[in-house]
């Protein structure tokens, strides 16, 4: 894996709704030195402007991977390198091949790959496009989040090194389990889906505010499912 780029920002206001001003730092801007601190909670120069739903330790950085821009250029969207709000933009690893609870060396830091990532409006309020979320869910293009779990000095370019892999469910398939309509699904992919959605609530490494929604999500297919 190798760092195509990083990106950090301050929270800036992105436009309005309802006429009152949102503030995101979703807007980042490319890092020109040659490396940066990365503490517990942010890139040096990078910060989160609503903390109820962004950043904090399990959301210290938000990577994306570089091959899915030229998928959404094919799909009409004009994003660039950045333009999803993310801190690291990656080329040789994607949401099929990384895995909930990786370990990665980036420099001096240590960082474990926590969750994946769920656009919320500020997305469309950056691309201008109200299509875009439901776009990042419907592809699977979501990027994920990671820990820091040693703090350190990190490169804006060069390789990312695999330090421990899990073996845990990847971050498309904890995607799957999360937006998946269990009561849409066909009776013979119940039990294949029950038993995703186990492995993705029993991974220790997942960030406990994501893994809240799966099991919020399969509670109320089972509840229903009963009655």
């Amino acid at each position: 894996m190798d760092v195509a780029g990083v990106y950090v920002g301050e929270p800036s206001v992105l436009g309005y709704r309802r006429e009152r001003p949102v503030l995101s730092a979703i807007t980042k801007a490319r890092v020109a030195a040659p490396e940066l601190t990365l503490t517990e909670l942010n890139l040096d120069g990078d910060r989160q402007a609503d903390l109820k739903v962004h950043g904090g330790v399990n959301k210290a950085v938000y990577v994306y991977p570089a091959e899915h821009y030229p998928a959404w250029a094919a799909d009409g969207f004009a994003v660039e390198p950045g333009g999803f709000g993310e801190n690291v933009s990656l080329t040789g690893a994607t949401e099929t091949s990384v895995r909930i609870g990786d370990v990665w060396a980036w420099g001096d830091a240590l960082v474990q790959v926590s969750q994946p990532r769920q656009p919320c409006f500020k997305l469309a309020m950056k691309t201008d496009r109200k299509d875009v979320g439901p776009a990042m869910i419907d592809s699977g293009r979501t990027g994920w989040y990671l820990r820091v779990l040693r703090p350190g000095t990190v490169p804006t370019a060069g390789a990312i090194e695999v330090v421990e892999r899990a073996g845990a469910p990847s971050v498309e398939e904890v995607h799957v389990v999360a937006f998946t309509n269990f009561a849409q699904l066909p009776e013979e992919h119940i039990d294949a889906a029950l038993a995703l959605a186990e492995r993705v609530l029993a991974t220790p490494a997942l960030s406990e505010s994501y893994r809240d929604g799966v099991q919020s999500t399969v509670d109320r297919w089972r509840a229903r499912r009963a009655g």
